[in-house]
């Protein structure tokens, strides 16, 4: 039969494809699985037996006894292509001769091609843009993309072998056939990559090749199938870059930790195969235990700490300082600067441990509690006003709040800007301290004097006045002594002393018998006898301008006691 016709078109064009194609990266070399197809490469032959070297560190054995039509002529380096037909008791691969059929004639060719099955067929010699076979007493093409080779070299060695190929094009007219053994390669490959995807297992250790590296992790082959190596699994310590933990071509001890099935994915762990420095870390730290850190990284919103390898805390940028408000954490810490925390919470089961640099420096208020107890005068500036009131510093971070209403005496005030101004040093008093909500109020207007005030300090027991009755109630008038002045006057048979302030001597204190009688009787004439207090309190109208005898003062507690003379 004659060759073939090449169309000089399609051979250019095979020239381009070859040209490029050989420059890819061809299938990579399935891995030994029982009833698989594979080629491998003549490592040695003796009486008996040919070694086939099968990629890796796979390596078979092929017995001689095992053609049926007498044993090829093959060299060592020669590729040649096997079926694994187990492994025996030293755990080599046994391997058989591919078997696969040889088309006779056209006919049978031409049902091998409609059908898309493998055949067998000889290479015979190589050809611009790739190689002929013979297959059915015809010379077919296939073209070095085909051929499942990766560089020229390899291409030369297949000629003489045996291989197993698939018709891709037939022309009956032309007696044109191509053929085509990458695909089977391929189909080959898929099958042992699924082979060996079945038989992972989660939880499994086994050895991998890191295969490449990227930002988030490394991809290792794990025997035809990869994993992907998490950043995340790498190490119990933080990791900035994979590749400051792993490298191509490093091999690898990992933990299968999940195989999705669908997805063909496989996530691995080198973290996972040593212990957990949480673990520890229940035993060694608890609540309220000041320890050493490294400043591991900075955030936004705060500052991690290692408190052992593998161990962070975190330092919320509220808890770094009592003296001032921290807007950025790198204003207080930078990495890698070592420092002592204190514990606040630790949940070992979530792995998060709540820490705090600000305690180890010493609480500023509780300092401020002693320095300032209440009924103590401070004066220092203010730092701001609101609406409410305003804010001074009492050093060390601690403020001290003035509300509105504790600025002034005996009016209102609609702002607290009308009294009080940034910067200006003010004389307060301390008026509570709040330990839980770390508070210090304060007030301006307790220490101004008030009219009541000016009244008791130009005043004294004993003197007599005339004011105004303001209110009646029972046996109690509310007396007007002063402009916004008000004193008591209770309406008794006898006056109790109230003490605490200025008093009268005791002479004037004293009862005084004869004029006390002289009183009595000329009530008695009046008709005013039985009830004098009841009666008098009903006569007394307000608004009435009566005599009155101071008979209290008491500066501390603002009060004016009085005695109706009049």
């Amino acid at each position: 039969m004659d060759e073939p016709v090449i169309n000089p078109e399609e051979s250019n064009f095979g020239e381009i494809l070859q040209q490029f194609e050989l420059e890819q990266t061809a299938p990579a070399e399935p891995q030994p699985v029982e009833g698989g197809v594979l080629q491998g490469t003549v490592a040695a032959v003796n009486e008996d037996s040919i070694f086939v070297d099968l990629g890796g560190k796979s390596e078979g054995v092929l017995l001689k006894s095992a053609f049926a039509d007498g044993v090829p002529d093959v060299q060592v380096g020669d590729r040649i292509q096997v079926t694994v037909t187990g492994r025996s008791a030293e755990g080599a691969l046994e391997l058989s001769p591919l078997k696969v059929e040889r088309p006779k004639d056209w006919s049978e060719l031409q049902a091998a091609f409609e059908e898309k099955r493998n055949i067998g067929g000889r290479v015979v010699e190589a050809v611009k843009g790739g190689l002929r076979v013979e297959v059915a007493g015809s010379r077919a093409f296939m073209p070095a993309s085909r051929s499942g080779t990766r560089d020229v070299i390899e291409l030369a060695k297949l000629v003489g072998q045996e291989i197993e190929c698939r018709v891709i094009n037939l022309d009956t007219v032309k007696e044109d056939v191509v053929v085509d053994r990458r695909v089977i390669l391929e189909e080959q490959a898929a099958k042992a990559k699924e082979a060996a995807f079945l038989a992972l297992t989660e939880g499994a250790v086994m050895t991998g090749r890191v295969r490449s590296v990227t930002d988030f992790g490394a991809f290792l082959d794990l025997g035809g199938v990869d994993g992907l190596l998490h950043v995340t699994d790498m190490s119990w310590h933080r990791v900035g870059k994979p590749a400051d933990v792993v490298k191509i071509g490093d091999e690898l001890e990992v933990k299968i930790l999940k195989i999705n099935k669908n997805s063909k994915k496989v996530s691995l762990g080198l973290k996972q195969l040593v212990p957990d420095p949480w673990a520890a870390a229940a035993d060694q730290f608890k609540v309220g235990d000041r320890v050493q850190g490294s400043v591991a990284r900075l955030t936004d919103f705060g500052a991690f700490i290692e408190l052992a390898p593998g161990v962070d805390g975190l330092v919320h940028v509220s808890e770094m300082s009592w003296a001032k408000k921290v807007r950025k954490p790198s204003d207080m810490l930078k990495v890698g600067d070592q420092v002592e925390v204190a514990i606040l919470d630790f949940k070992p089961a979530d792995k998060k441990i709540q820490l705090s640099l600000k305690q180890t420096l010493g609480d500023p208020f509780a300092e401020a509690v002693k320095k300032y107890p209440v009924g103590s005068i401070v004066e220092a500036p203010v730092t701001s006003i609101q609406a409410f009131g305003a804010f001074v510093d009492l050093g060390d971070g601690v403020d001290g709040m003035i509300h509105i209403g504790d600025m002034v005496n005996e009016k209102r005030i609609d702002h607290p800007k009308d009294v009080v101004k940034v910067g200006e040093v003010v004389r307060a008093l301390v008026l509570e301290v709040d330990r839980e909500r770390r508070r210090i109020r304060l007030g301006l207007k307790q220490l101004q004097p008030t009219k009541t005030d000016d009244f008791i300090a130009e005043h004294q027991v004993g003197e007599t006045l005339t004011a105004r009755v303001a209110d009646v109630r029972a046996n109690l008038l509310k007396v007007e002594v002063a402009d916004g002045v008000l004193g008591e006057c209770r309406l008794q048979e006898e006056k109790k002393e109230a003490g605490g302030g200025k008093s009268a001597p005791s002479a004037a204190a004293s009862v005084d018998v004869s004029a006390l009688t002289a009183m009595l009787s000329a009530k008695w004439k009046e008709g005013k006898g039985g009830e004098p207090a009841a009666k008098g309190a009903a006569a007394i109208k307000v608004g009435q301008v009566r005599s009155f005898r101071i008979i209290h003062l008491d500066a501390a507690a603002k009060k004016i006691g009085l005695e109706l003379i009049g």
